[in-house]
């Protein structure tokens, strides 16, 4: 099924149709908002993990910069449930608030690039949560 997002003419953070899609508002529903939060806990475990084996090894504190990775992955995941906008259906134009695994397309251009910039956000505050636990793993003292 294909929604047409009538960006132009709603406002801001206004219901373009039936499903709940908001041009770079809201673009997904419960079962992909929990599958963010899921990827968000995975991310976080990864991120403690990698920095208890690399402190048990006593690796370099530059080395501990790695963990920014698995931090930034962990931040996406929590962004993304937490604004209920997956990033990655953003920059494709799509959205879902049905099952997991179903997306719908977003039609019109303008709807398109209000999606594309609040991916482009979520993309880059995930990098920066993930450069700045990062440093901190590195400046944590050995």
């Amino acid at each position: 099924m294909t929604h047409t997002a009538l960006a132009a003419a709603d406002a801001p953070g206004t219901p373009t149709n039936d499903a709940g899609y908001h041009p770079g508002v809201c673009n997904i529903g419960p079962a992909e908002i929990a599958r963010r939060r899921r990827a968000g806990h995975v991310g976080a475990l990864a991120t403690v993990g990698l920095f208890t084996v690399l402190v048990a090894l006593d690796a370099p504190p530059l080395a501990r910069l790695t963990v920014a990775l698995p931090a930034a992955v962990a931040a996406s995941g929590y962004l993304q449930a937490w604004l209920k906008f997956c990033a990655g259906f953003g920059s494709r134009g799509t959205f879902n608030f049905g099952p997991l695994g179903r997306v719908d397309e977003v039609t019109d251009p303008e709807a398109r690039a209000r999606d594309r910039a609040k991916a482009t956000q979520i993309g880059l505050a995930s990098l920066g949560i993930g450069i700045a636990v990062g440093v901190v793993a590195v400046l944590v003292p050995r």
